[in-house]
């Protein structure tokens, strides 16, 4: 029985960290200034996940807009080319940091998340749009 025991607790750790490693290599924190590197490349999506009304108040140049809280998210993000690296935001982070799970779930490829939100970005001073 002890070998038994033995063997689902190494095959449960295991598989947990497979997917610790496939999270980790597909999501990466990212500052204001390595944003504004990024957001250059050719074919990344910006994409801010607050909620339409925060988004009409302000957000980053070039994002589009698609609200993590709408329960039609997982439909929306399917706009979206899940095998070009996207760029997510949110107001601090919280959001983002969940999005991306679902994001990587998805098939995402590579996503980045924006560590601080648009807070960090407009704590900069950095262009907004409305």
């Amino acid at each position: 029985m002890k070998f038994l025991s033995s063997i689902f607790f190494l095959v449960g750790s295991l598989v947990l960290l497979n997917c610790q490693t496939k999270i980790s290599n597909s999501l990466e924190l990212i500052t204001v200034e390595e944003l504004q590197e990024i957001s250059n490349q050719d074919g990344i999506q910006l994409v801010d996940v607050r909620t339409p009304a925060e988004y009409k108040n302000g957000h980053i140049p070039n994002a589009q807009n698609i609200d993590f809280l709408d329960p039609k998210f997982e439909i929306n993000i399917q706009s979206l080319d899940s095998s070009k690296p996207i760029i997510i935001y949110c107001q601090r982070g919280s959001r983002s940091a969940k999005c991306a799970t679902k994001l990587i779930a998805s098939g995402f490829v590579k996503v980045y998340d924006l560590d601080g939100g648009f807070a960090q970005w407009k704590q900069r001073s950095l262009e907004t749009k409305n």
